[in-house]
Order: C-alpha cells, then structure tokens, then sequence
C-alpha cells in the first residue's frame, strides 16, 4: 500500500516506518503534528522541529499541521491534515497506547484509510534490541520519571543504556519503550537514512525530575 507515516523524530515512528518499508508498504509522504503545548495528549514534543530534517535524510516529503494540543481536538486537527493525501493507508509507532492505536485507527476508518501498526503488542525488549542490532542512533531528548536525571539527556541508546534502563523498570516500574512518557528519543540514523543527522548546538534542561535538550542546530552529513 501507498502510506503517510506519523513521524515525530522518536525511535518508535522511525521503527514503525522502517518496518512498514520492509513488510512491502511505500512510503509517501511523512505527517507530522505539532502541538503548540508540550503535554499534548497523541503527540510528541521535544524536538519536533528535526522532522524537517528526517525528511531529507529520508528523501521522503513531510507535510506538517499545528495543533494546539487540547484533547480530542487534537484528533480533528489529525483528521484534516490526513484528508489532504493521497495514500492508502498510514503507519503509525503506537505500541501499548490504546488511546493512541484507537484514535489515530477511528479516524482512519472515517477517511476510509487503513491504519499499519507494525509495533503493536510488540515485547518492548525486543523492540530495544533491533534498534540497536540495527544500528538505529537514537538519544534520549526528554526525561519525566524518576530514576532519571540530567545525564540521560544526550545518552545515545546501546546495549549499556539497555542494561540502565531494565534497572528502572525494576526500581521503579518504567516503560521500556517509554511508553508512559517516562523519556522521550530523537533518531538520528537509521539504515533507511541516505543522511545521519549531526547535532551542532543543544542546550540540556532539568528541573524537578524532567528535563530536555534542545536541539538548536543541527545539520545532515554524509553517512560513514
């Protein structure tokens, strides 16, 4: 099928693209929302500038939409921008999030379009270990749970930070995957990249168990 791809720059829509790629699917055209609010209910923050740059180093065009990131409302803004293509079908990262997989396969069904979720249910462990088997770079960008603290911003996620993270599940019962929002992830490479993304300039926040960097210059490079 012909698919738009709901990107966010996270590890869990680049995956899902790639996968959605590897299972026959041609990619498109690449969605993104932006919230005008950092704690929108569907859709992803930090960052979300960089999917500018995915797209080239994709070669796959994007076409954006702002939100301003109130619940349900959200969804409409959703529904409009997916109208406007001329696809199939659209391949979003939803992995445990009911909510996400349910709204974003509502209004699929409204526009008579098919919803691929090719992470859905998947054991958060091995959606971990083929990233990084696959040599997906992905950094954490985000924190908002305990156990983390400044330092993870910027950490790039290998089997060490693996081994970290299994820690906090079970310290303190964290999401692998990040599912409940504990981090957040920007991909920077990815085997379907032509580009690797190179950051230039971040500024690293934290402040009552959350934090972020803030990618303020970034630019493609040729890949080794």
């Amino acid at each position: 099928m012909r698919l738009a791809a709901l990107v966010t720059g996270g590890k869990d829509s680049i995956l899902a693209l790639y996968r959605a790629q590897k299972m026959g699917h041609t990619i498109e055209v690449l969605a993104t929302m932006i919230p005008k609010r950092a704690d929108s209910y569907m859709f992803h923050f930090p960052n979300i500038h960089l999917t500018d740059h995915i797209s080239r180093a994709l070669e796959i065009p994007l076409v954006k939409a702002e939100t301003p990131g109130i619940k349900e409302k959200e969804l409409d803004d959703l529904e409009k921008l997916l109208s406007s293509l001329d696809v199939d079908g659209v391949v979003s990262g939803a992995i445990l999030s009911a909510y996400q997989k349910e709204r974003i396969g509502r209004i699929c069904d409204e526009l008579g379009l098919e919803s691929v979720t090719p992470l859905w249910h998947e054991d958060p462990m091995n959606i971990m270990r083929e990233l990084i088997d696959l040599k997906f770079k992905v950094i954490i960008v985000g924190v908002y749970a305990y156990g983390f603290d400044k330092s993870w911003l910027g950490k790039e996620i290998n089997t060490e930070t693996l081994e970290k993270l299994v820690e906090l599940h079970e310290q303190y019962q964290i999401s692998l995957v990040g599912e409940g929002g504990e981090y957040e992830s920007l991909v920077l490479d990815a085997p379907i990249f032509r580009k690797r993304i190179e950051i230039v300039q971040a500024e690293a926040t934290y402040e009552n168990l959350s934090g972020i960097l803030v990618i303020k210059e970034a630019k493609l490079a040729d890949k080794d």
